[in-house]
């Protein structure tokens, strides 16, 4: 289990806006399901947007105008027989709020509106779709999610990737065309968001430390690397001549079982042992100062991984984060792996 309160706070340090004074107040309010704290953030965020000014691009657009703009398409408009009717096809951009992003919220919100979350909450998004009048609706199935944002567009950045999460969470039913609240939470989109928390936890709370998802050199004999694949990691912090690998998991479990014994993931400990093992190799004089963590969130499983192995010369740990205790109890916990590898406090605001 994962309080919905921690899932906010989680959002807020992957999308420092959710920092701000206007949407302090979500993080005391109690939730009955993710839906509704998804529904709360849109409110909040889309209403600022719509005081800022609703993003616009260029859309192309084709028409039989009376009057000349843009292009004149003169095949087309001989097919349409406009000529005739002293018009012309005419090819133009028309600078307008039927953006792309701006497609994918309206979207959003229309299946929100017909999910289960409070009256109070769809009255609310229907007021600010009046502003979305001109925009077009868009089939969320097929929606390239890969954005590139630059200071035009960055106001979007968090709300298209809570549109992600709720379009992702939703499913259409079989019955009555109704909109049923699904599992937002699945592994998949919560692995990357446990990840990208801990991470920006990370920066924002010990600036000090050089955080990073880092890749990590294979040192080899020699010069043969093909075929070998790129080593990636979730996170790796740096403070002086200590670094430590951060290996994020969340899984619905967190140990494997063989005829009734319970083991790590035999494949993350060999992950991380590799990533630590190549790391300290670059390193040269400094091996021992590499180590390595796997840190699992909390499960509903009565086994909780919690140790610590000295494996040819560089330390391997492995912790389970609860994420169903108070927030200041994860915060207490990330801080103490901190000082403990790198015997440093926490400074950030």
């Amino acid at each position: 289990m994962i309080r919905i309160q921690n899932i906010y706070y989680m959002l807020a340090y992957a999308f420092q806006v959710l920092s701000g004074q206007g949407y302090k107040n979500l993080a005391t309010e109690d939730f009955e399901n993710t839906g509704e704290l998804m529904a709360a953030i849109l409110i909040k965020g889309i209403g600022n947007q719509v005081k800022r000014g609703l993003g616009k691009e260029y859309i192309p657009r084709r028409e039989i105008l009376a009057s000349l703009r843009g292009k004149i398409d003169l095949t087309e408009s001989v097919k349409a027989q406009a000529i005739n009717r002293c018009k012309m096809v005419c090819s133009y951009d028309d600078f307008s709020v039927n953006s792309y992003m701006n497609r994918i919220i309206k979207s959003t919100v229309q299946m929100l509106l017909k999910s289960d979350i409070s009256k109070e909450r769809k009255k609310a998004l229907r007021k600010l779709m009046m502003f979305f009048g001109e925009v077009e609706p868009i089939d969320l199935h097929k929606v390239n999610w890969h954005f590139r944002y630059d200071r035009n567009n960055q106001t979007y950045r968090m709300l298209i990737s809570i549109c992600y999460l709720v379009a992702k969470g939703l499913l259409q039913s079989q019955t009555a065309g109704k909109t049923k609240l699904m599992d937002f939470l699945d592994e998949q989109r919560m692995h990357r968001l446990y990840e990208k928390f801990i991470l920006e936890y990370y920066r924002r709370e010990f600036p000090q430390l050089n955080a990073n998802p880092s890749q990590i050199a294979w040192q080899l004999d020699d010069d043969v690397r093909d075929m070998l694949p790129t080593m990636q990691t979730d996170i790796m912090l740096e403070y002086g001549e200590k670094t430590l690998i951060i290996d994020a998991k969340y899984y619905s479990r967190t140990t494997q079982q063989q005829y009734g014994a319970h083991t790590l993931h035999s494949g993350n400990l060999y992950q991380i042992f590799t990533y630590v093992k190549n790391k300290a190799a670059s390193m040269k004089d400094n091996q021992q100062n590499v180590s390595g963590l796997l840190l699992y969130a909390g499960t509903d499983e009565d086994i909780a991984p919690n140790q610590t192995y000295s494996m040819s010369g560089n330390r391997i740990g492995v912790e389970t984060l609860d994420l169903n205790q108070d927030f200041s109890g994860i915060k207490a916990h990330l801080d103490r792996i901190v000082m403990d590898y790198f015997e440093i406090e926490r400074t950030g605001m």
